[in-house]
């Protein structure tokens, strides 16, 4: 325990692809190649249960980066993340192998139905006892938009009014199964459910509608936890709003602080409890026994990246085409304003360059996009990297982290092996597991449906 707060959490970034999110790791020479195999992910999922780990996480996308250009080629042939396979059999996989261990995913809503989406992910719940979450994602791009058969990606804010909806949707079936509606009494006359206990959603909003009553009851943990990762000003209203485990992008302790005390601000002015919900930057951790050999492993690994990775994962974050401009051509305002993708990268090159219009240059150089560099690095010995671990974490700049790996298994398999018993023998981290689900281990409150759901229309 670290001044009355709950221990640590760790989550592990996870892609369902060829590479960890840093697009270089599949050219590790310890990278292992069978990424394509349950057994790839089991053993992942193994060895960050033995490092105790709350959750490993999927980020997922709907298309490969091929903004750039408007082509695809150069993420097929250099292998920055064009293989995107579907989250869900995967995490199944893995809650499978463990006992333990929180499985997140995502999913979007912007291309799916929440009736859809709350049968997925609360059957994943039941299957894998009540270890699942869920990241809530409005998308990001037109390459997403026209594999799901539209022609434009809608709107920044507006996606997030939708997503609004959406959650209030997915919730309202969630919770549409009161806790004890199972019966399941066998005997002559016995009946399956209370009828009574059961009930229709009827949820008609601006952008979704969805009657009901779903099919699934309730899970061991009530319902998955909802994880969140918006940073702009609307996606932090909306974190602030639904998400118990919350992804925040922080550069440095002294940027991470105000912002996460902004986050937990948020959660309380939409009357919730600000410690219920759990904010975890990503970090690379690399480490090995001594200083100079982690160092040289971080060299190494930051040597992987290619140009083209930052452009075409430039691209694809911000729904922009880099080919419009010269590397050091201002873009137009007009252009920065009205984008779809993800404004907080947008507002954060701004920010740093000094510049209304910045250039595609500057979006490469500050944003670090592709790069290892583009989160902070934790690296040296155990020593030094749970030194820097827990400065953040008892300096109230995050409530834990979201370990990245330069390869993988490799860098989940170190991490575990050395930096988690420096973090346990200070008492900042657990030592086991306090139960046997998602919520029980990361110390939320139990989620309890008592009732018909309240739904805001």
């Amino acid at each position: 325990m670290a001044g009355g707060r709950s221990d640590m959490v760790l989550i592990a970034f996870m892609q369902a692809q060829n590479c960890t999110n840093y697009p270089g790791s599949w050219r590790h020479p310890q990278a292992i190649p069978d990424f394509l195999s349950a057994e790839h992910y089991m053993r992942i999922a193994r060895t960050l249960e033995e490092g105790k780990f709350h959750l490993a996480f999927f980020d997922d996308r709907l298309a490969m980066p091929d903004i750039f250009g408007n082509d695809h080629k150069l993420a097929v042939q250099w292998g920055i993340r064009s293989v995107k396979m579907d989250p869900v059999p995967l995490m199944t996989a893995m809650g499978l192998a463990t006992k333990h261990l929180g499985i997140g995913g995502t999913c979007t809503t912007t291309y799916y139905e929440p009736f859809d989406v709350a049968r997925t992910w609360m059957t994943l719940d039941h299957m894998i006892g009540g270890r699942a979450a869920w990241n809530v994602v409005t998308s990001m791009n037109d390459s997403e938009a026209r594999n799901m058969g539209v022609d434009a990606h809608m709107d920044h804010d507006l996606r997030y009014d939708a997503a609004d909806e959406f959650v209030e949707c997915v919730l309202g079936h969630w919770q549409s199964w009161e806790d004890d509606a199972l019966v399941v009494d066998t005997a002559p006359g016995g009946v399956f459910a209370d009828p009574t206990k059961v009930h229709r959603i009827d949820y008609q909003g601006r952008f979704y509608k969805s009657r009901g009553p779903f099919t699934v009851p309730r899970s061991a943990q009530g319902q998955p936890v909802l994880i969140q990762a918006g940073q702009s000003g609307r996606g932090v209203q909306f974190a602030g709003r639904w998400g118990e485990l919350v992804f925040a992008s922080y550069r440095t302790i002294a940027q991470a602080k105000p912002m996460y005390r902004a986050l937990k601000d948020a959660v309380a002015a939409n009357g919730r409890n600000p410690d219920h919900v759990k904010v975890a930057p990503p970090v690379y951790p690399i480490v090995a026994e001594t200083r100079a050999m982690a160092e040289e492993k971080r060299d190494f690994a930051h040597s992987l990246a290619r140009p083209e990775d930052a452009l075409c994962l430039l691209g694809e974050i911000l729904n922009l085409d880099f080919t419009q401009w010269g590397l050091d051509d201002p873009i137009d305002s007009a252009v920065l304003d009205s984008m779809t993708g993800q404004h907080a990268i947008r507002d954060r090159i701004r920010q740093v360059s000094g510049k209304q219009n910045p250039t595609p240059r500057d979006f490469i150089e500050i944003s670090k996009r592709g790069t290892i560099y583009e989160a902070p690095i934790f690296c040296g010995t155990p020593k030094d990297v749970a030194d820097q671990m827990e400065e953040w974490y008892r300096e109230e700049a995050c409530d834990g982290f979201v370990v990245a790996a330069t390869h993988r298994p490799g860098g989940y398999e170190e991490f575990s092996r050395l930096v988690v018993p420096e973090l346990q023998r200070r008492g900042i981290y657990h030592k086991d597991y306090a139960g046997t689900t998602l919520r029980e281990n990361l110390g939320l409150p139990p989620s309890v449906a008592k009732g018909p759901p309240t739904m805001k229309h």
